[in-house]
């Protein structure tokens, strides 16, 4: 059975109608209790919700993975997590795993896979995406292993971390400044991500 396809603005509604039970709306004045459409497409950019799943004509279209991503973001703002500490709990999250963090009323479309087991989503965000702090994995000297740092930069770049001090908000938006004549250079030369999607589609 095909998945849903939402409009940005159908699928603000489903986010809604998800959170109308068992959610205490948020805690600071500061964040809206449901995500708008500026603030969705400010998720996207971020990384914390994949891109668009397809496109009619020029309307974007979501599914039910962006419904779970979105319900747990405000949930977990709910709890008083800021937007850098959740980039960090939904990295890589599988269907299953935010569905957990989701809690969507009975009734609510999930994705195919909600119910698999621990592997990551196909649909990991890959777009233009901010600050996530993803763990990778690399062999150091003489088969050492490393767990490095990631920051997405943007335009399909992410910069790489030794080990150290985690960051924090501050920390992410002084490199997202500094590094913003890298990204455009990249982008510019077609050395980004976004260049080798355009060149193999």
């Amino acid at each position: 059975m095909e998945e849903p396809r939402w409009t940005l603005d159908e699928l603000t509604e489903r986010v809604g109608a998800a959170l109308a039970v068992d959610y205490p709306g948020q805690p600071s004045g500061r964040v809206r209790d449901l995500p708008d459409r500026r603030a969705i497409r400010w998720y996207t950019t971020i990384g914390l919700v994949d891109r668009p799943v397809a496109h009619r004509g020029r309307t974007a279209l979501y599914g039910p993975r962006h419904l779970l991503q979105l319900v747990a973001v405000k949930r977990l703002q709910a709890r008083g997590l800021p937007l850098v500490a959740i980039q960090q709990e939904l990295a890589g999250a599988t269907d299953a795993q935010l569905a957990r963090v989701a809690r969507l009323p009975a009734g609510a479309p999930a994705p195919a896979a909600a119910g698999d087991g621990g592997t990551p989503s196909s649909r990991v965000p890959a777009g233009p995406a901010a600050p996530v702090a993803a763990r990778r994995v690399a062999a150091g000297p003489a088969g050492a292993v490393t767990s490095l740092r990631g920051v997405r930069l943007g335009g399909g770049t992410t910069l790489l971390l030794e080990p150290g001090r985690e960051l924090d908000a501050a920390d992410v938006q002084a490199i997202l400044d500094a590094a913003g004549p890298l990204v455009a250079t990249l982008r510019a030369r077609g050395l980004d991500g976004a260049g080798a999607r355009r060149e193999h589609p």
